[in-house]
């Protein structure tokens, strides 16, 4: 008789999971735990990939009943119109109801100035907190990944907020064997994480695996841009380009959506999820590192931004 193997693979038992399979059943797990935790749960959903995962995993968890809380996205009014159109494809396909907090509406009634150099996305703290407020929203789904950036590296899955929106890293709470604590007091809520232990490679492997839909722009296509700080950018209302950064097209596709103002293209020929999963595994670039001009403001951007209420 020949003996078991010593280290049994995922192959080797009808009932092993693989990684994405675990990570799925965490995050599902996450996301039932919120909803029987909290009152008011809402999921931030920009129509960007990671929200998009979000999403289907929501729908996962509770199947077939509906997901049992609304969409909100802080739109800066310089997004791309592809990822607009997606968002309310995809919150009417599932008949979700979907906020929207617009930066716009904040820079009009004079409570937010526009910036020098035309990004948005640094605005968007203020309409987020307003929203939760106003909808007395208690716990907020992010797409943020550890894997993205060190301050989100630190953050923890269930992340309390103050009364303030703001994250404060000495007041994380240990989350031993998946036990997480949504405790809050009045006025406080709880940023919670999903996909945290995901990496962009896993992501894009789960999106070839369930074959979900994303907008066009996260695969390669034509497109016009032009060089900024090392970046290609799109031209847009937003004030791009300036004199001297002429506008060429070119085969590119997005890594991150956000601000148009912000969000660099990278040269790609991928058009399929599978494509995008042989591209990222040989790269040796962040995601944000490479295509992310708001991270790159100084070297504690995203967390300074983390501490006054920011995804």
């Amino acid at each position: 008789m020949n003996a078991a193997p010593a280290h049994p693979g995922p192959g080797d038992s009808p009932y092993a999971l693989t990684h994405l399979d675990a990570l799925e059943s965490e995050a599902v797990h996450i996301m039932r735990e919120v909803a029987g935790e909290f009152e008011r749960p809402v999921l931030l959903f920009s129509g960007g990939k990671d929200s998009v995962v979000m999403l289907h995993l929501a729908l996962k968890a509770f199947a077939p009943a509906p997901v049992p809380f609304p969409l909100l996205h802080v739109d800066t009014g310089h997004n791309f119109p592809e990822v607009l159109e997606y968002r309310d494809r995809v919150a009417a396909t599932h008949g979700l109801r979907l906020h929207v907090a617009s930066v716009q509406e904040f820079i009009d009634a004079g409570r937010l100035r526009e910036r020098p150099d035309g990004t948005r996305n640094p605005l968007q703290t203020v309409p987020l907190l307003d929203a939760v407020e106003r909808h007395r929203f208690d716990a907020v789904f992010g797409g943020g990944r550890r894997d993205e950036e060190k301050a989100r590296a630190k953050e923890r899955v269930f992340s309390l907020r103050d009364e303030f929106g703001g994250w404060d890293p000495r007041r994380q709470r240990p989350e031993l064997w998946q036990l997480y604590n949504g405790r809050h007091a009045p006025g406080e809520h709880v940023r919670v994480f999903p996909l945290s232990n995901f990496t962009e490679l896993d992501v894009w492997q789960y999106i070839a695996r369930e074959k979900i839909e994303l907008p066009s722009l996260y695969y390669a296509h034509e497109r016009a841009v032009f060089r900024r700080d090392g970046m290609w950018l799109a031209p847009g209302a937003w004030g791009g380009p300036r004199d001297g950064e002429p506008v060429e097209r070119r085969l590119v596709r997005y890594r991150t959506v956000g601000d148009m103002s912000c969000t660099g293209a990278v040269d790609s020929g991928a058009t399929t999820a599978e494509a995008v999963v042989a591209e990222i595994a040989a790269s040796d670039l962040t995601e944000r590192g490479a295509t992310r001009a708001d991270d790159r403001l100084s070297e504690a951007a995203m967390e300074d931004r983390k501490r006054e209420g920011y995804f």
